[in-house]
Order: C-alpha cells, then sequence, then structure tokens
C-alpha cells in the first residue's frame, strides 16, 4: 500500500490494544467536532462497542478498517465498505475517515485514502462513494482526490455538540 514517509498504513484486526487506540481516536474526534454518527460527550466504552463490531465485520470481509501509524502510535483510521446489497458488487463506500487532532496536517488522510482506493480496486470495485458533513467536514480532502461533488441533503445529522448538518455526497469512478 502507498505509504508517505513516516507513515505506514495497514489493515486492522481485533485486538485490545487496537480496539482501544481505535476508541479513544473516535473520542477525540467527537470532542473536536467531527461529524462521524456519534454525540459528545461519547462515552469510550461505546466506542470501543462500536470498533469492536466494525473489526467483527472486517473478520467476515464486509469491510477492510484501515490504521494510519506515527511509529506505534495510531493516528488515523478509515474504513472501506465492501458488504453492499448484491445489486451493488461494483462500489464501496468510504467511511468513518479520522485523524487525530494532533497529527493532523501530516498527510494521513490522504495516505489513507490512497490505499483505500488500491484495496478498491483489487476487490474488484469500480466506483467509490461517500458523504462528508457540510459544516467542518473534509469535503476539500476528497475534491483533491478527484471525488465529484454529486449534492448536498441539508439538515442530514445532528452535529456532535448539537446543531444540524447537512451532508455532502461524493463519487469517483475508479
Amino acid at each position: 500500500m502507498p505509504d508517505t514517509p513516516n507513515i505506514t498504513i495497514r489493515p486492522l484486526a481485533a485486538n485490545a490494544a487496537t480496539v482501544d487506540a481505535l476508541a479513544t481516536l473516535l473520542v477525540e474526534t467527537v470532542a473536536e467536532g467531527g461529524s462521524v454518527s456519534f454525540m459528545h460527550p461519547l462515552a469510550p466504552e461505546k466506542a470501543a462497542g462500536f470498533w469492536r463490531a466494525a473489526l467483527d465485520a472486517a473478520a467476515r470481509g464486509d469491510r477492510v478498517v484501515l490504521g494510519a501509524f506515527l511509529g506505534d502510535t495510531l493516528a488515523g483510521t478509515v474504513t472501506l465498505q465492501l458488504g453492499l446489497p448484491e445489486n451493488q458488487p461494483h462500489r464501496a463506500e468510504i467511511a468513518k475517515m479520522m485523524t487525530l487532532p494532533a497529527c493532523r496536517g501530516r498527510g494521513i488522510a490522504s495516505s489513507l485514502l490512497r490505499a483505500a482506493e488500491v484495496i478498491a480496486r483489487e476487490r474488484g470495485r469500480s466506483l467509490l462513494v461517500l458523504d462528508t458533513a457540510s459544516d467542518g467536514g473534509a469535503a476539500g480532502l476528497y475534491e483533491r482526490h478527484g471525488f465529484v461533488f454529486c449534492g448536498e441533503i441539508p439538515d442530514f445529522a445532528l452535529k456532535p455538540h448539537g446543531g444540524l448538518t447537512g451532508t455532502r455526497l461524493y463519487a469517483k469512478r475508479l
């Protein structure tokens, strides 16, 4: 998988240390206002439960959970969802893109996105889709990586600290 210097990307599997690191990443992301399906304050146990279920789905082949490491530190993650309905075997979905607040601006999200695209191609996927919050989301990142804006749904979800935000929908042909 393509790596940026000092960043190592690899698929994650369930173990206590990985679940704890992912839970910390999720809690910090939500606390910083990241719109990733959870409200602030997010209990670490709830975050850990989410990641145990996600890693179980990865073990079944329904998704790939990638981790970006700076040395031994899990600095970011992205999920490539593969377990889609039978009439959509050609596509995958990018989800749960997160970088530790202290590690942002180092190319971690770009490295994760490139690695997810490589895996999608290897799995025979020709289309990637994703959504990101209209307020404070990562639209610029996705557009820099060739994702095409397809539309916006207003008032789609609550922001982690309250208030509504829309979601921006993107697609990319591989």
